[in-house]
């Protein structure tokens, strides 16, 4: 009767454990608020090389050059950011950072890019079709060129011995005049992580 007594106990324990392990806690947070919980490239990493990387684009020689020959602003477009590193990274939010830092700059002109044209030009083929009033119906052959293109990689190096690692992020990234394909210029930002391990982690 007690051993019976005991497995009960025993089971109530572990029914309760269970129960509690099952409980999920949300907290929400402001979305500018660093945190880093996997050690692994995020959104904190992406929107800060983004502005980083742009401030410095935008400091550089080429700007203020291309302003006095043309006395315009110059249009840049972001072409293909390739991921190189060893994990997943959402290179299409780390574009929109870089089209964000440098739209809100307000010292360059900005186009949209080749899969958003898609979309507007069948939008604006539509158009064309006799069902929109004519008043309102853009007109085909407006649109404007771009001078430089911005593309670029990311890449990592992990060291890893343990339950640590060390991890490197590095960004490159070109700016390209798309009339004679000179590179006006070429930034570069690394980050570098010490990641550890504990035991009981999952």
């Amino acid at each position: 009767m007690y051993k019976l007594k005991v497995f009960f106990v025993f089971l109530l324990g572990l029914s309760v454990s269970i129960a509690g392990c099952a409980r999920v806690s949300v907290k929400r947070m402001e979305t500018d608020k660093i945190v880093d919980v996997s050690g692994s490239w995020n959104d904190t990493d992406s929107r800060l090389v983004a502005e980083e990387m742009i401030s410095d684009c935008l400091k550089r020689p080429w700007l203020n050059k291309f302003n006095e020959i043309n006395n315009a602003d110059p249009v840049i477009i972001v072409g293909t950011i390739i991921n190189r590193s060893h994990e997943h990274i959402n290179s299409r939010l780390f574009t929109k950072n870089l089209e964000k830092s440098l739209l809100n700059s307000g010292l360059i002109k900005f186009v949209a890019s080749r899969t958003e044209r898609k979309d507007i030009r069948e939008e604006r083929d539509s158009q064309q079709e006799g069902y929109t009033q004519k008043e309102t119906v853009t007109s085909i052959g407006n649109e404007t060129g771009a001078d430089y293109m911005l593309k670029g990689s990311i890449n990592s190096v992990k060291d890893e011995i343990k339950g640590k690692y060390v991890i490197l992020y590095q960004v490159n990234l070109e700016l390209i005049d798309l009339g004679t394909n000179q590179k006006v210029w070429i930034g570069q930002k690394e980050i570098k992580k010490q990641v550890k391990k504990s035991k009981f982690s999952l």
